[in-house]
């Protein structure tokens, strides 16, 4: 078949079928991307297994050199096109891991790449991006106009546009990652739980997945904000956008290809909460010590807020990227101590006369709660001239331990209580 686009049409123009993506395609693309992108480590989780009562066998993406499995498929895509493709370049609309798996391998081929990101994509990302050899072009406040820019400069300069999902030979790519799940893992699998956004990666995936074990589970997850290919399945009308910790798989319109091959080879999409999302990422960091962006956690959320669902199979779970930014990780695992109850703010009223603090500070010695910061607010409160609020950010072994704290403040006659999160 030619899926080869021209310089006078966009490359979106074409329609694939089903049968264009088969195990044979997967097994091809493995041979051809071989020795140029990690074989990542797949690992049983003993920890994670006991939380979740599940068989939990992580495949960690998050070690490729650009932290995303997208560098297989991007790779494939680049190794199937003709040298003289090549030569004149290609370009790509993308604001994340496709741009940089896709900067990186044209960069060692010596192809030119062009990547056309938002001008509201954060400078870290475009500093990645660069750094693995792109030509970043910003244009537009949004994706969707980026991507129109990038299909003009396709014509304009002949370029070769390369989607991020909706294509099989970026599916197939992608599709090994199953491949080395299935070789690197346990004798069988019940199940594999992989994130959707687009939706390439669990069509390569699952047509792996259906041709060598006809029997297992393949259920994809989204973001509960973005459920753009759940509504897709189920004709669903759910609201699509929003401010995700997934932004990976926040997709709003997922590829027409990759939809038929999920409604034909995916048995059920799941949605995944925002705290959920959190609490995945949070986990993988302190159980794994491996780092995870929203997208990358997915799978886990799903199996954690979905526990009879999953309860005793053996899953393959795919981490299927890590570029988070540093300070947003640091914001999730420090909610995530805090609806743990190893984090807290506790509001006391007090009256502003000496020593008033230092009594409220011996019940928290007795109790070994350790306290963080404190604030005093005594002009924006409904409460007498005299008095005032004082809220302590404090750290404690558990919710049990602070518990037992405000019962103490409480049974001492101050009104204390949980600032509770928004």
């Amino acid at each position: 078949m030619s899926t080869n686009p021209t310089a006078t049409q966009p490359s979106d123009a074409q329609v694939f079928a089903v049968d264009q993506l088969t195990l044979d395609d997967v097994r091809a693309a493995a041979e051809r991307i071989k020795g140029q992108v990690v074989r990542t480590p797949m690992m049983h989780s003993q920890t994670l297994s006991e939380i979740t009562g599940a068989e939990i066998w992580l495949k960690f993406e998050n070690l490729q050199f650009t932290a995303a499995y997208k560098e297989r498929g991007a790779l494939n895509a680049l190794l199937l096109m003709p040298e003289e493709q090549r030569a004149r370049g290609v370009i790509a609309a993308s604001a994340g891991n496709h741009s940089q798996g896709l900067s990186y391998h044209g960069t060692r081929l010596g192809v030119p790449v062009t990547i056309v990101m938002p001008r509201t994509t954060p400078t870290v990302k475009i500093m990645q991006t660069e750094s693995v050899g792109g030509n970043v072009v910003l244009h537009g406040e949004t994706f969707d106009e980026a991507n129109a820019h990038a299909r003009e400069l396709e014509v304009e300069r002949g370029l070769t546009f390369v989607p991020p999902f909706d294509h099989p030979h970026v599916a197939a790519g992608a599709g090994t990652v199953a491949l080395e799940m299935f070789a690197d893992g346990p004798d069988s699998m019940d199940c594999l739980v992989v994130p959707i956004g687009g939706g390439g990666l669990i069509s390569g995936m699952s047509t792996v997945a259906k041709a060598q074990a006809p029997e297992i589970d393949v259920v994809g997850v989204q973001a509960a904000l973005f459920p753009s290919m759940y509504n897709s399945m189920k004709d669903d009308g759910l609201p699509c956008g929003g401010d995700t910790l997934a932004e990976g798989i926040a997709v709003k319109q997922p590829g027409a290809f990759t939809s038929e091959i999920i409604r034909d080879r995916v048995d059920e999409i799941l949605l995944a909460e925002e705290t959920d999302l959190e609490h995945a990422v949070s986990l993988l960091l302190q159980i794994e010590k491996t780092v995870v962006e929203g997208a990358g956690a997915a799978g886990l959320a799903a199996i954690l807020s979905n526990p009879e669902r999953f309860k005793g199979k053996t899953i393959g779970l795919v981490l299927c990227g890590g570029n988070i930014d540093t300070r947003l990780l640091a914001n999730v695992l420090l909610r995530d101590l805090a609806r743990s109850g190893r984090l807290a703010r506790i509001r006391v009223r007090l009256q502003d006369r000496p020593g008033a603090l230092y009594k409220v500070m011996g019940e928290f010695d007795t109790h070994n709660v350790n306290i963080i910061e404190i604030y005093h607010q005594r002009i924006f409160t409904s409460l007498p001239a005299k008095g005032l609020i004082t809220d302590i950010e404090c750290e404690a072994r558990d919710k049990q331990q602070l518990d037992s704290l405000l019962e103490s403040l409480r049974a001492n006659g101050y009104q204390a209580q949980l600032v509770e999160m928004a």
